[in-house]
């Protein structure tokens, strides 16, 4: 067989140019590969290129939502907030670009149709929307586990005659909202951030409401000087932590169970936390608020108790307070100011859970037999998480069947998240299974990962990674088992969470993210390094694969 290499476009192409992308970029370029990122926006950044709304900012605080791996960006790019608005971290993928000359290697405007395994010449083949191809050795997605934007099956959901937005669709140069009555739908992280920036400015709200949060609210300070020159002299180390914790944050892991404690110690913890603000009260806490549902549901009589002094509407403050599940049981969102702005006589809360939206109207929303009626209609509905990207595109590996065929037959099956047997020298960046987590710090990881194990394939003559069936069922079992020891499990099903499926109607129930905590995946994944990738199929080239 003659080896086809160098008939090849690229040695590897990258799908989606936000954290993802620019990560892969740096690292498989730095090893000599030939390397291609290309996305159908026509800017950098993702998740962050898309995602305009107003109010939109990170979950997580400056000092770990950024790479590490660069010392001209880390001494040269400087945080302004504590937890930086879209626009901040928009600029700092820009500067990211720049800085390490990623643009040349970026190929913007370019949408990605279809991929193509070609199991003789051991190459994919890309399909472009605009009707081109290019051929590499290696595919890496890079698309993001927050990408593909879901619309509510509302019935007459395209009979209203106003304006329609969805969060993950703001149009680029914003909307007006001033005066209007404005309903919004969907109260996950999106619609939490939404609701205290636009109430304000906006005549009438109508949110409504079918599942409340557990929102930890916080402050959003300025970043001095001061600490920006503390986090430069001490970056190393702040990483290390990030990525030494469960949820990839640097933080102090809880010591001790909230059952271990007298009532007032553990209410003064509480306190000091929700003071202290977002992740800080779920991570720093106790060390059982995510395994133990006694432990989770202190913490939840605990946020309610805060919701009830802070809404001084009696009933609002019940609707906004969950009561069908305990605290963990969905993915935990940060707020600034959001139960506040219910305070707004001109804010109304609708509840959905009890009385169901029954259609849209031309003039609004109807839920039972009350119309609403509105200027602007806002969908904060969400995602296809983890799997939605990677099914939305046919990624055809072995035998003409596509990833989607093969997820859907046989359940969510993966080697670590990383890669899927049928797909040889497909790899995924933030793949289904992969942690739980503060997401740039295993985007981080993961890219230098695969960078060191594609520079041993290159070096030892080997033609393919792919995951064998064993691992696969060996790290599905481990994410169903880690997942179903905690709260996320029986909670998550009754609060319909995103990271098992339960947003998504029809996707079946199993969970889309590894709960065993970041560290233990990092762990994992340096024991298949050190073991010569022996869970991964590989075939070494032969005298009869090279040109004679």
């Amino acid at each position: 067989m003659t080896n086809t290499t160098t008939d090849r476009d690229y040695d590897a192409i990258v799908i989606g140019a936000g954290f993802s992308g620019l990560a892969l970029l740096h690292h498989l370029r730095d090893i000599g590969l030939r390397t291609l990122v290309v996305d159908g926006e026509d800017g950098i950044g993702g998740t962050w290129w898309v995602n305009r709304y107003p109010g939109v900012r990170t979950d997580s605080e400056y000092s770990y939502y950024s790479f590490s791996f660069s010392k001209e960006v880390r001494d040269e790019w400087t945080w302004t907030e504590r937890y930086p608005s879209g626009e901040e971290v928009l600029a700092y993928l820009n500067f990211v670009a720049d800085r390490l000359d990623l643009r040349r290697d970026i190929r913007l405007n370019t949408r990605v149709e279809s991929s193509v395994y070609d199991e003789d010449a051991n190459t994919w083949t890309v399909h472009l929307a605009d009707g081109s191809s290019v051929t590499t050795k290696y595919l890496v997605s890079g698309m993001g586990v927050l990408s593909q934007a879901v619309y509510p099956d509302i019935p007459g959901i395209d009979t209203f005659r106003g304006e329609k937005y969805h969060t993950a669709h703001w149009p680029r140069t914003g909307a007006d909202l001033a005066g209007k009555r404005v309903g919004l739908v969907g109260l996950g992280a999106s619609g939490i951030q939404i609701v205290p920036v636009i109430a304000g400015e906006v005549g009438e709200f109508f949110v409504f409401q079918r599942t409340p949060n557990f929102v930890v609210e916080t402050n959003n300070d300025k970043v001095s000087a001061e600490e920006m020159t503390w986090l430069r002299e001490n970056y190393d180390a702040v990483y290390e932590k990030a990525a030494n914790h469960p949820f990839g944050v640097a933080m102090e892991p809880a010591q001790h169970s909230a059952l271990e404690v007298s009532d007032e110690e553990r209410r003064r913890i509480f306190e000091s936390k929700w003071n202290e603000g977002g992740f800080h009260f779920a991570n720093e806490c106790f060390n059982d608020l995510a395994t133990n549902h006694e432990a989770s549901e202190l913490a939840a009589e605990f946020i309610r108790s805060k919701i009830a002094e802070i809404v001084t509407d009696p009933a609002k403050a019940e609707l906004l307070s969950p009561r069908t599940y305990s605290f963990n049981g969905k993915r935990v969102p940060t707020g600034h100011g959001y139960y506040a702005a219910f305070n707004h006589d001109h804010v109304h809360l609708i509840d959905t859970a009890s009385t169901p939206i029954t259609e849209i109207t031309e003039k609004g929303i109807k839920v039972g037999d009350t119309e609403y009626e509105l200027d602007v209609i806002i969908f904060a509905t969400g995602f296809d998480a983890m799997t939605g990207t990677l099914t939305h595109i046919d990624i055809t590996g072995r035998g003409g069947r596509t990833l989607r065929e093969k997820w859907a037959e046989e359940g969510l099956k993966s080697n670590l998240g990383i890669n899927a047997h049928g797909f040889p020298n497909f790899f995924m960046s933030l793949g289904p299974q992969t942690p739980y987590s503060n997401l740039v710090v295993p985007i981080q990881l993961g890219a230098q990962w695969l960078q060191r194990a594609l520079k041993w394939a290159e070096e030892n003559g080997v033609e393919y990674f792919e995951a064998t069936p064993e691992s696969e069922d060996w790290w599905r079992e481990e994410t169903e088992r880690t997942g179903r020891s905690t709260v996320m499990y029986t909670e998550g099903k009754k609060a319909k969470a995103w990271f098992l499926g339960e947003n998504i109607p029809g996707k079946p129930e199993e969970f889309q993210v590894y709960m065993g905590g970041g560290q233990v995946y990092q762990q994992h994944c340096r024991e298949l390094e050190e073991s010569g990738y022996a869970s991964l199929l590989y075939r070494a080239r032969t005298p009869e694969t090279v040109e004679a």
